[in-house]
C-alpha cells in the first residue's frame, strides 16, 4: 500500500544559525538528532525502512512567525527557494508546503503564490499564532483568500500558547507548554477561533489539516456545538453552520504525533476516514511506530488506504 505522510519537518542550517540554535544541540526537539537537516540520502533511507513512499515536507519551527516583518518576508523567500531544490531533485518522493510570514499578510499571501506556481510547492505551513496574535483577525484573511483561490490546503500547525496564555503552561516548563498540553490548547482554541470568526462561510472551499488527531477537537465535537444544542442559549455565533460541520467539511486531520487506538477511534468514529490522513511528525516521532499503528488499527483496509495515502492525493491533486 502508498503511504504519503503529511507531517515531516525540515530546517536549514543557515536558518538554525540566525535563531541562534547550538552547533552542539542546534536546539532540537529530544531524539530529532541531525536527522532534520537531511533532506536527501539519509532521509531517504529511513523512509524506505519504514515503508514510507512521501513525505510532505515543512518547515520545523514557528520562529520566522515571530520575527519582524521584514525579516519574516526575507528568510520564508530562502527557505521557500531551498526546499524547491530537494523536492525538484526528488519529485517522485518529497512534496513541499511553504513557509510564510503571516504578520505581513499582503506579502505572505504573494509569497504563498509564487511557492506554488514559481517553486512547485503544493500549499503552506502555518505554526499558528504571529507574534501573538490569531489568524482569525480580519487582516490575515488574504492568505486564506489566496490558498482558496490557489485551490491549496494550509496545514496548521501548534505552536507554543501566544504570551497572553502562556504564563499557566510555562509554569511547569516544556513539554507541558508544547506536546504535553499546550501545543493541543494553542491550536484548538485558534481553530475555533477561525470557525466563530466566519471565515469558512467567507472562504467555503479553503482546505486545513490539523496534526496530532485533530488538537482534541473530535472528542469535543458535540460540545462545540452547545449553543445549538441547547435551546436556551439566547444567542447563536454569527455563523452559518455549527462548527462541527465546518470540521466536516473544510478539516482534515492526521495521525502525526498521536499514536494511541483510543484517541484514534474517537476521531474516526467522529469524523470518518475520509478526513482523516496519515503522518509521523518526523523526526521527532518515529516512522516504523507510526506505520505499524495504523496497520493495526482496528478498522477495514478501504479506510486505510484513504488514509495512507488516496486522501493526500486529493487534498494535493496528485
Amino acid at each position: 500500500m502508498i503511504i504519503v505522510d503529511l507531517e515531516a519537518h525540515f530546517l536549514t542550517l543557515e536558518f538554525a544559525d540566525y535563531i541562534r540554535i547550538t552547533s552542539e544541540t542546534r536546539g532540537l526537539p529530544r531524539g530529532s538528532g541531525q536527522e532534520i537537516f537531511d533532506l536527501g540520502k539519509g532521509r531517504l533511507k529511513a523512509m524506505d525502512e519504514a515503508g514510507i513512499d512521501v513525505q510532505v515536507l515543512s518547515l520545523a519551527t514557528g520562529h520566522i512567525q515571530m520575527l519582524e516583518p521584514s525579516e519574516g518576508i526575507a528568510w520564508s523567500r530562502k527557505i521557500n527557494n531551498e526546499l524547491s531544490i530537494a523536492i525538484n531533485k526528488y519529485k517522485s518522493r518529497f512534496i513541499g508546503l511553504a513557509t510564510v510570514a503571516p504578520q505581513s499578510p499582503g506579502e505572505a499571501a504573494d509569497e504563498l503564490e509564487r511557492a506554488v506556481t514559481e517553486l512547485d510547492l503544493k500549499g503552506v505551513c502555518i505554526q499558528s499564532h504571529a507574534r501573538n496574535e490569531y489568524l482569525d483577525d480580519r487582516k490575515y484573511w488574504v492568505i486564506f483568500e489566496r490558498a482558496e483561490k490557489l485551490d491549496v490546503p494550509i496545514y496548521m500547525h501548534p505552536s507554543f500558547p501566544s504570551t497572553a496564555i502562556l504564563k499557566p503552561f510555562a509554569d511547569y516548563g516544556f513539554p507541558f507548554t508544547g506536546p504535553a498540553l499546550g501545543f493541543a490548547a494553542d491550536l484548538s482554541l485558534h481553530v475555533m477561533r477561525l470557525i466563530h470568526s466566519g471565515l469558512f462561510d467567507r472562504y467555503p472551499k479553503l482546505k486545513i489539516i490539523l496534526g496530532h488527531l485533530g488538537e482534541g477537537l473530535p472528542f469535543s465535537l458535540c460540545r462545540l456545538d452547545f449553543a445549538w444544542l441547547k435551546s436556551w442559549v439566547p444567542r447563536k455565533p454569527a455563523i452559518e453552520k455549527k462548527p462541527s460541520e465546518y470540521l466536516k467539511t473544510n478539516f482534515t486531520i492526521t495521525t502525526s504525533g498521536m499514536f494511541f487506538q483510543p484517541a484514534f477511534l474517537c476521531a474516526y468514529l467522529a469524523l470518518g476516514a475520509d478526513r482523516m490522513g496519515f503522518a509521523v511528525d518526523y523526526p521527532m516521532e518515529n516512522n516504523e511506530e507510526a506505520v505499524k499503528f495504523l496497520k493495526e488499527a482496528p478498522i477495514c483496509d478501504g479506510d486505510k488506504e484513504k488514509i495512507y495515502h488516496l486522501n493526500a492525493e486529493k487534498l494535493f491533486k496528485l
